[in-house]
């Protein structure tokens, strides 16, 4: 029968994503009873056209937020993928997403907002990392308008500062999950790192591929896709995450040298699709590895200098622009441990509503 109770949300662009979220004393308790009405909620077929989710996977994310009981700590996050015409996939993150987490707990009143600028620190649930973020609430209210510009969102935003924190080996236990910084599958030369979000990182020359296609060059090539797949769920199994087949990590990104001023071009994948700019947690994976010696990120990235306080900016060139990581390391000569990563993202509240689920067939 259908369900007729409705369910608070809010819409938000999250960075270069849009999503929505839910406070999880709004959903069932059961995990499993969750993502179901999630699934529902976002639309279950393909093009989600009886749902809120926009028919691609960037555009089919969900954050389900509550206040933490942890100590330092203000909100848990839990966010879930809901693919378009599949199921709901809740063991990675997305850090465009987590953009919006803080303004939307700030909203909901899961704690007070301070004048000027308030710290929000989350803990992401999928994944174990600990964030900081720093939201603009002149007059204790949270502000959207600015004038911070992102590579693959249109418009300008008020800015939201993002450290993570606690996220080396976050999910699988260690930086470089199968004990080196570099293997071979397949005669392909990859890197295996787990730095905010498990994914593989390849040189995109080994694939024919100079690094700089755009999007729909690599959306439309099936025949990556395969060879991409076949060598993730060979890294997979080794970095102990099992069987990646129907999962959406590990993630997967290709590197190249970079040709505009930057640190190193990647594309990233999703994996089932090309991302058309770069994830939060797949940009500071990929900086991590282009400063680290050994890795195949960094035999093609031009590392840059740490500045007086220790910190590297790195500038990864993305099908839409650059986005910056700021990488902290315990031994800034070293460079064996990272500490301490961020990113300036923007968010925007779209809609503040109620959303009803079809009923089940």
């Amino acid at each position: 029968m259908a369900n007729n109770k409705p369910v608070p949300c809010a819409v938000m662009r999250g960075g270069t994503s849009k999503g929505v979220y839910f406070l999880l004393d709004d959903l069932p308790a059961d995990g499993g009873a969750r993502n179901e009405l999630l699934l529902r909620l976002m639309g279950g077929d393909k093009r989600q056209t009886d749902g809120l989710g926009g028919g691609d996977m960037l555009n089919s994310k969900v954050a389900v937020v509550s206040a933490s009981r942890e100590e330092g700590v203000d909100v848990d996050y839990r966010f879930a993928q809901v693919v378009p015409g599949g199921g709901v996939d809740t063991s990675p993150t997305c850090g465009n997403i987590l953009a919006g987490v803080g303004a939307f707990a700030l909203e909901r009143g899961l704690l007070p907002a301070g004048d000027g600028e308030t710290r929000v620190v989350v803990r992401d649930i999928n994944t174990g990392a600990k964030v900081e973020q720093f939201v603009q609430t002149p007059h204790g209210k949270v502000s959207y308008t600015g004038d911070c510009v992102i590579a693959g969102a249109p418009g300008a935003s008020a800015p939201v500062r993002l450290f993570y924190l606690e996220f080396a080996g976050a999910k699988t236990g260690a930086l470089f999950p199968t004990g080196a910084r570099a293997d071979l599958f397949d005669g392909v030369k990859l890197t295996c790192i787990d730095a905010a979000m498990p994914m593989v990182i390849v040189n995109a020359a080994d694939f024919g591929m100079t690094g700089y296609e755009d999007r729909d060059a690599l959306q439309n090539n099936k025949a990556l896709f395969g060879k991409l797949e076949s060598l993730r769920l060979q890294a997979s199994e080794k970095m102990g995450l099992g069987d990646a087949r129907g999962a959406v990590i590990p993630k997967f990104a290709m590197v190249a040298p970079p040709v505009s001023g930057g640190v190193v071009a990647a594309r990233y994948f999703t994996p089932v699709s090309a991302h058309a700019a770069m994830a939060v947690s797949g940009g500071i994976g990929i900086s991590c590895a282009s400063l680290m010696e050994g890795t195949v990120a960094s035999n093609v990235a031009r590392v840059p200098a740490a500045d007086d306080a220790g910190v590297f900016a790195v500038d990864i060139e993305h099908p839409s622009g650059v986005m910056q990581v700021l990488a902290e390391f315990d031994d800034k000569d070293k460079r064996e441990t990272p500490v301490r990563a961020g990113v300036i993202r923007t968010t925007r509240m779209i809609m503040s509503g109620e959303v009803f689920a079809p009923e089940m067939q």
